[in-house]
């Protein structure tokens, strides 16, 4: 081929080369956000009685704490199957703000498409306020009537049956017999 015609294909191969046609170009999914709200103890429950919520479960976790990540997955689980009977899901991150982008991630990743808080303030005093049985280990886990009147804490990683079963009793007991 001499060059002249090299030439010439290379300059026809240029003018082919505009601006992408839109055809080929791949779509690009929009990152999925996840809102993520500093809370101290009393924002939290204000949450948990917001109302609108027969039972509440509000679990405290941590990115770096293995027994959170485990029971996580749990956690959706049960408000995907109790949303429309009434259940609401209060997640709060125990992860300092320099690990915001990783409990981000994972709250993406584990499919949490809804508000959830970063504890803010002291330890101690936050740990007291939500349960004065709280060591302060990970995970914590609190159960809530309606009214926001505090029915259970668990501390340490528990299963999907044993919140299941809690959360049953809760909705089907009459109103006025849940302590």
């Amino acid at each position: 081929m001499s060059a002249r015609m090299v030439a010439a294909l290379g300059l026809a191969l240029l003018a082919g080369c505009g601006a992408p046609r839109e055809a080929s170009t791949p779509a690009v999914e929009p990152e999925p956000e996840v809102e993520i709200q500093p809370a101290t103890a009393g924002q939290l429950h204000q949450a948990v009685r917001a109302g609108g919520a027969r039972v509440v479960l509000l679990n405290v976790w941590a990115t770096w704490c293995a027994p959170c990540r485990e029971e996580f997955p749990d956690l959706m689980r049960l408000r995907r199957e109790y949303r429309e009977r009434g259940l609401r899901l209060v997640l709060v991150s125990a992860d300092i703000d320099s690990q915001l982008p990783e409990a981000r991630r994972f709250l993406i990743d584990q499919g949490v498409d809804f508000l959830t808080y970063l504890k803010q303030g002291a330890d101690m005093p936050f740990i007291d306020s939500l349960d004065a049985r709280w060591s302060g280990a990970l995970p914590a886990t609190l159960l809530y009537d309606g009214a926001g009147r505090q029915l259970w804490f668990h501390e340490g990683k528990t299963t999907y049956d044993s919140l299941k079963a809690r959360i049953d009793r809760v909705l089907t007991a009459p109103s006025d017999t849940v302590p």
